[in-house]
């Protein structure tokens, strides 16, 4: 199927099929596509969190206001961002910058600097409000990836963040939860999967100029 056909086949999981669990290959992909996510000058403040584990997940269901897709999916992804940016991210990011494409300490040097400013001009909560606009941005590629690989999914912001932060020791990887996106297979009887797609006239939606 083209791009439009596998967007109009994705649609909102809300019932897994528990009985089917994506291959290693399919999870690595979705690995690869959120690392490979746009970022904001490429620092990635963000990190995805992949859960497989059952029982943790079992143990986050109340945590989500008892939706079952958490634990009924095959995998649990969670994405986070940092709980702070500092000059160290900044100088670990040109350091692999300048590894990767050989540029010269000295071509880089300015980029750092302006990039630390701006960063010292944030305050901490700028800082991660800043970070959970990429969260989002990753979180529309992930699906977008998995609509491609006929990957189901349901993306979740009902859950309760410092929760799941307790739950999974978040805070000793000086991370914070933002989004869920629970994947896995869609269930025969989810009635949702024949549903027609509600959008609005093409014409309606994008304007040109």
């Amino acid at each position: 199927m083209n791009t439009i056909d596998q967007l109009k086949w994705r649609y909102a999981t809300k019932k897994f099929d528990t009985s089917r669990v994506l291959s290693e290959e399919k999870i690595n992909i979705l690995k690869q596509a959120f690392n490979l996510t746009a970022t904001s000058f490429g620092l990635q403040t963000i990190s995805l969190l992949v859960i497989k584990n059952k029982e943790i997940r079992e143990a986050l269901v109340p945590l989500s206001y008892n939706q079952k897709q958490v634990v009924d999916a095959s995998h649990l992804l969670v994405i986070c961002i940092q709980d702070n940016i500092t000059d160290a991210d900044v100088d670990t990011h040109f350091d692999n910058v300048k590894v990767i494409r050989e540029t010269p300490e000295t071509v880089l040097e300015p980029f750092k600097k302006n990039l630390k400013s701006t960063m010292e001009g944030k305050t901490v909560e700028e800082r991660q409000e800043w970070s959970i606009k990429q969260a989002y941005i990753a979180l529309g590629n992930l699906m977008t990836v998995c609509a491609m690989e006929h990957i189901d999914s349901c993306p979740m912001e009902g859950f309760s963040p410092q929760a799941y932060d307790d739950v999974l020791k978040l805070n000793e990887k000086n991370l914070k939860s933002v989004l869920l996106l629970p994947v896995g297979f869609r269930a025969e009887d989810d009635m949702f999967s024949s549903m027609k797609k509600v959008r609005k006239q093409l014409n309606n939606a994008v304007i040109e100029i």
